[in-house]
């Protein structure tokens, strides 16, 4: 692959990444409802999805699934219901009118359950893995060889841009955070939020 090839790539990568979507959008406001932490952490699943996703393309598994109706309609559905339940949890907790602390919680917060979390929404979501079957083939230049290691590069490579930019938004979310902590019902709203963020995504997975 050619060094102005990769960089290309880079850029355009981080172009997609920080255009407004169903990861950052979600990452935004769990970060504002968690904290900065948490918030990494899920974009640590968030990224790992991609890493999967950039394997499956490698191993030729993307096209078979993308000409398989019973695969897409499966990944559509599941990915669905598991957003919607999420969303579900989210909007018990605000009914339950938490308060918002500095402190984690055991459940919402733990930090290998934000992982996975981060992890399955990515690993369910079809609209992903076209994506990048569709986005990494275009940069591959199959006159050097090594194909599948290209292929591997550039998913990498597009993983820990994602990661670097989703860890600042998380970051900065952080800092509004604590100067949002003194609001009353703010727990609240942002539980509701969240578990509407996730209900439209959704929905999108769904019929988009």
């Amino acid at each position: 692959m050619e060094v102005g090839t990769f960089f290309y790539f880079l850029a355009a990568s981080i172009l997609l990444t920080i255009a407004p979507g169903p990861d950052i959008l979600y990452l935004l406001t769990k970060s504002l409802a968690s904290g900065a932490k948490c918030g990494i952490i899920l974009a640590a699943g968030l990224v790992s999805g991609i890493v999967f996703h950039t394997f499956l393309v490698m191993a030729g598994v993307a096209a078979i699934i993308q000409n398989s109706a019973l695969a897409m309609t499966a990944l559509k559905i599941f990915g669905a219901a598991y957003l919607l339940f999420l969303a579900y949890k989210s909007f018990k907790a605000a009914k339950r009118g938490a308060k918002l602390s500095m402190k984690k919680s055991d459940g919402e917060n733990n930090f290998f359950a934000l992982y996975r979390r981060g992890v399955l929404m990515n690993v369910l979501n079809p609209k992903v893995l076209l994506f990048f079957l569709a986005f990494l083939p275009q940069f591959v230049n199959l006159s050097t060889g090594n194909a599948s290691l290209q292929i591997i590069l550039l998913g990498v490579t597009f993983a820990a841009q994602a990661f670097i930019i989703f860890s600042v938004v998380a970051f900065g979310a952080g800092k509004v955070r604590k100067i949002l902590l003194q609001k009353n019902n703010l727990a609240q709203i942002l539980n509701f939020v969240e578990a509407a963020v996730l209900a439209i995504i959704a929905v999108t997975l769904l019929f988009f």
